[in-house]
């Protein structure tokens, strides 16, 4: 791939982001400039590469060259948040939703890159310290996937609870009508879990009779 240098190591060559040639082949002119969103055989583009390499300076001259943030490949419906997810690049997945790409994407499967992370998560082993890096990386992806997912998302109402410190979680109903969902406490208005808390109850009136 033009976006892609190879370096030897034990008889192999694994791929690496090459962010000055990148960067060289952005700044050409018109006619020699390659285009930003090519695809390869599976079609995955040059985003999808380096956002699961983990490299935030190639991400984001690609961005700035108008590569399309949620572009799906054709080898599972990946994004690039699903490759940074997967991948395990916390880095990247802020940066990418910093820069606006859409974490409610889904791949063939119907997952976003939150239920991704969540489902490799759920499979990386507790307690091996081989793991330990893995799932701290993972933990910090989903906090910054979460950040984002719930930022803008007003809550009509809350209608249960459950766990407890920094687990505790409330079922919330969306203003927009979306599917109740668990959310952790730290994304929800202080007035709406005072309120669920003090045993408040919500009502929309009809009219005004007088």
């Amino acid at each position: 791939m033009w976006w892609l240098s190879t370096r030897r190591h034990g008889g192999q060559q694994p791929k690496k982001a090459d962010e000055s040639a990148l960067s060289q082949i952005l700044s050409e002119n018109e006619d020699e400039r390659r285009d930003v969103n090519a695809v390869d055989s599976d079609g995955r583009t040059a985003l999808l590469f380096v956002s699961g390499l983990g490299s935030e300076p190639c991400v984001k001259l690609l961005a700035e060259a108008g590569a399309d943030l949620d572009h799906r490949d054709n080898s599972g419906g990946l994004t690039a948040l699903h490759m940074a997810a997967g991948y395990v690049k916390p880095g990247v997945v802020k940066l990418l939703a910093g820069l606006g790409a859409d974490p409610e994407v889904k791949d063939d499967r119907g997952l976003t890159p939150l239920d991704l992370a969540k489902e490799i998560l759920r499979v990386t082993p507790k307690g091996n310290p081989m793991q330990f890096g893995r799932r701290l990386g993972l933990e910090s992806v989903i906090r910054n996937l979460e950040e984002e997912l719930f930022e803008y998302a007003e809550v009509q109402e809350i209608l249960e609870k459950r766990g407890k410190g920094k687990d505790l979680e409330y079922l919330v109903k969306w203003k927009d009508d979306s599917d109740n969902e668990w959310v952790k406490a730290k994304f929800i208005a202080e007035d709406l879990v005072r309120d669920f808390e003090a045993g408040l109850e919500y009502a929309v009136a009809e009219g005004v009779m007088g």
